[in-house]
């Protein structure tokens, strides 16, 4: 029985081949896969009686969903991992084994890959991953200070040297923190021709992977070190933030917050983010509903892995704001 990640891609490319009479090489360029991988599951789609007169999802993916959340956020792609419970133990191994399968089928040669630090999500990402059948010449570069308490700060680098094992590629640290005490530490650090040259880097990541934080730091950031004070996070509650990346936070509907914290932050701006040709958020679970919702609305990200629970309430509160929106322009037309 293929595993219910492959089950779920082989449904995704028969459904863009048979029901929205896509070509192979269409499909290849939106889901960032070889022709060869399209027609390989093509085929494997018909053996394992996916494909027949219509396409039959598999109990544990949910085609329909994603692509419904794909077309309302305008997303290139939409992966929604099947979970039996809202565990967050659950929850962050299913989208980490779902996280793993998509790069290890989406990696493309001379990526430069871009990864967060301080993200349990994306720990589980690349502890689920296999290594890449060749060298790919891949970079990949830490785009958030990875600095901080030393045991955590093991997590931090497990996770760009591990990846870059991964995938036969080098790694590029960024050795700062993702925090520092002031402006002015930041414009020294600044200076430093290492750090200065990660940061240079980053322009030219084609493929970010990021975690998306709730504005209650996470277990692992906290113990990193790299947090804002209960007074500086009630500074920002103020200022309507729900969430970040990279600790960079923004509101409901995406809008960036403006605070100076923001001078004391070391990792990839939001603006840099955007132009990443991948930007791919992997979160999931009740905890950090708002703050994905927020980096949907805002566009930070054009990839989103996550949860079936948090899929359907994205879904779901989409459109009941729709719903309302209608019933407005009723009442006022």
């Amino acid at each position: 029985m293929a595993h219910s990640d492959e089950l779920r891609l082989m449904t995704r490319i028969a459904r863009l081949y048979y029901e929205r009479n896509l070509n192979q090489s269409e499909i290849a360029e939106q889901l960032d896969l070889s022709q060869a991988t399209i027609s390989r599951l093509l085929k494997r789609a018909q053996q394992d009686n996916i494909i027949r007169i219509s396409v039959i999802a598999p109990p544990g993916t949910f085609p329909e969903l994603e692509e419904e959340l794909q077309k309302r956020y305008h997303l290139k792609e939409v992966i929604v991992s099947d979970c039996a419970t809202e565990d967050d133990d659950l929850i962050l191994k299913e989208i980490g084994s779902a996280a793993a399968y998509y790069l290890e089928n989406t990696i493309r040669p001379n990526d430069v890959v871009g990864i967060s630090s301080w993200s349990a999500t994306l720990l589980a990402m690349v502890d689920a991953m296999q290594p890449h059948a060749r060298p790919l010449g891949s970079q990949v570069i830490q785009i958030l200070g990875g600095v901080g308490n030393p045991e955590a700060e093991v997590h931090a680098n497990h996770l760009t040297t591990r990846l870059a094992a991964l995938l036969h590629g080098s790694a590029k640290f960024l050795p700062a923190p993702g925090v520092v005490g002031s402006p002015e530490t930041l414009r020294v650090m600044l200076q430093d021709p290492f750090i200065r040259q990660a940061l240079d880097s980053f322009d030219q990541v084609t493929l970010a992977l990021v975690g998306i934080g709730a504005l209650v730091p996470s277990k692992l950031l906290a113990s990193s070190g790299n947090v804002f004070s209960e007074e500086e996070l009630e500074m920002l509650r103020a200022c309507k933030a729900v969430g970040d990346i990279c600790l960079r936070f923004f509101q409901a509907d995406g809008t960036p917050v403006k605070t100076p914290l923001n001078d004391r932050v070391i990792s990839m701006r939001l603006d840099q983010l955007k132009h990443v040709r991948r930007s791919v958020g992997i979160a999931g679970g009740s905890r950090k509903y708002d703050a994905i919702a927020g980096a949907l609305n805002g566009g930070w990200i054009n990839v989103l892995i996550t949860d079936c629970f948090t899929a359907n309430k994205l879904l779901e509160d989409q459109r009941s704001n729709q719903k309302s929106f209608e019933y407005q322009g009723e009442a006022y037309g």
